[in-house]
């Protein structure tokens, strides 16, 4: 019994009407399809059931009995048409003697070796993608000895805390507002409302407010506070005298205004 050539790197396209096969490339993929193979049951088949559609019925199912029995004794004539389109391909692949793959000779074959490629490499096609390569790789060192020779980090900061940014960081959302405060509705109870029970207390007052100059100064003589009155209740010392230039308000006996200067 001999051995079946192409069993894993072929696509069988036959039908009932015939036999047809794609052979690929074991390496590169590159394909090739045999001649078209009729079978004469799938065509005796063909013949009934177009009659069927002339005269219908009886002669149509026999057409399809005819597919039936071609589906039954069509192993024997399958594995012919397989054997012949087997050796019109074999004219169009290499069978590699070291690792038994099937290879196009236009792409994949050494004929100086009678290997693949894969198994004896051609040395032009090895030469010229090794001198490629050498080219990208010695570029590579260059650029980065050049690029030893740039101060990239002049201006960065590498404090513990410092952060390098990405242009394309994306900035953390911000944070949900907070719930809106309970309403203060008559018609529903404060727990309903998310209060207390007793309520929430009232707001602080506002802070007082300072006093004004004027209140706040204090009798000249006994320097009891006079609460803005003109003379104090005291002593009956007069509270303070104001400024002729700019109405600072003074202490009595004062000689020069402190505010501006001016002698009084």
């Amino acid at each position: 019994m001999t051995l079946i050539a192409f069993t894993k790197n072929h696509q069988d396209l036959s039908t009932d009407r015939g036999y047809q096969f794609n052979f690929y490339c074991d390496k590169c993929g590159n394909g090739f399809m045999t001649s078209f193979q009729a079978s004469v049951i799938g065509t005796a088949g063909s013949v009934l059931r177009a009659a069927g559609s002339i005269f219908g019925g009886v002669v149509s199912s026999a057409g399809n009995g005819a597919y039936e029995m071609q589906r039954a004794v069509g192993g024997p004539a399958h594995d012919s048409a397989f054997k012949a389109a087997v050796e019109e391909c074999k004219g169009h692949f290499c069978q590699c003697r070291n690792c038994g793959l099937w290879v196009c000779p236009e792409v994949c074959w050494n004929g100086q070796a009678g290997q693949c490629k894969a198994c004896a490499p051609d040395f032009n096609t090895q030469f010229a993608s090794a001198q490629a390569h050498a080219k990208v790789d010695a570029a590579r060192s260059q650029l980065q000895q050049a690029a030893q020779k740039v101060d990239y980090v002049q201006n960065t900061d590498m404090s513990a805390g410092a952060v390098w940014h990405s242009p394309y960081a994306v900035a953390a959302p911000p944070p949900p507002p907070p719930p809106p405060p309970p309403g203060n509705d008559p018609y529903r109870s404060n727990a309903q409302q998310g209060m207390p029970a007793g309520g929430y207390a009232p707001p602080p007052p506002p802070p007082a407010q300072p006093a004004s100059t004027a209140t706040a100064l204090p009798c000249a003589q006994c320097r009891r506070a006079t609460g803005g009155l003109k003379f104090c209740e005291d002593c009956g010392s007069p509270r303070s005298i104001s400024c002729p230039n700019c109405n600072q308000p003074l202490h009595a006996g004062a000689k020069f205004c402190g505010t501006c200067g001016s002698h009084l």
